[in-house]
């Protein structure tokens, strides 16, 4: 564990890994999702693979009734986004904007393997207060900078804050707020198994994510651009 980190971030690792910290280069996380896509909430399944900092790719089938009526291919590969959407929203591919969002959406997802936040000489910690710090996280427009906030109790990460676009076709970028509703440990791996994304302008999470399955550092470069 590295010295000098702000205590309340010190304390989070320390809670979930101790004085040593794991090295995670790749990671597929699986499980149930529920999204709103506009007045109507479906069910689903997630699968998605990560080249723990770098490159992911997002595969989500959508359900109506227990019956698959969508699916959801992203990526975000080389610091390009491609993300094909059911009729009538169809494929947008390296939109700057988008850019932008996915890899806000890259440091945000990896929560479910946070040892990346230390282990990336590209990121750092700066102080806040007791119970929150700042992740400065490289990006398209310079560097961004997250507010991670942490249970005064337990240690552990409840949510984060930052401004992200949400549509290419956004003026301005709108608060994004991932949260970690439940931490427990999956195939014997500390991650938030509940979490969930608001946006500012909603009154609930766009969409609540259930970890079911967890691997890490396996072969996964064939599964970042064929999927799953």
């Amino acid at each position: 564990l590295p010295a000098g980190l702000p205590a309340p971030v010190e304390r989070f690792y320390r809670t979930l890994y101790g004085d040593e910290i794991p090295v995670i280069e790749t990671a597929v996380v699986s499980g149930r999702v529920g999204l709103w896509l506009g007045p109507i909430r479906f069910p689903g399944r997630f699968h998605f693979t990560h080249e723990v900092g770098r490159n992911y790719r997002h595969d989500i089938d959508l359900t109506w009734f227990g019956i698959k009526v969508m699916s959801v291919d992203e990526s975000f590969l080389n610091g390009q986004s491609r993300l094909n959407l059911p009729w009538p929203l169809g494929l947008t591919e390296n939109e700057p904007k988008n850019n932008q969002a996915a890899n806000l959406g890259l440091w945000g997802e990896s929560l479910w393997f946070p040892a990346i936040y230390l282990t990336d000489p590209r990121l750092r910690w700066e102080p806040l207060d007791q119970d929150s710090a700042i992740l400065v996280v490289p990006g398209p427009e310079g560097e961004e900078r997250f507010v991670m906030r942490f249970d005064p109790e337990t240690g552990l990460h409840t949510l984060s804050e930052v401004m992200r676009y949400r549509d290419a076709a956004d003026t301005r970028k709108i608060l994004w707020i991932p949260e970690s509703v439940e931490w427990g440990k999956v195939d014997g791996l500390p991650v938030p198994r509940v979490s969930a994304i608001t946006w500012f302008d909603m009154s609930f999470p766009w969409a609540t994510w259930t970890t079911e399955e967890m691997r890490v550092n396996l072969d996964v470069s064939k599964a970042l651009t064929d999927g799953w």
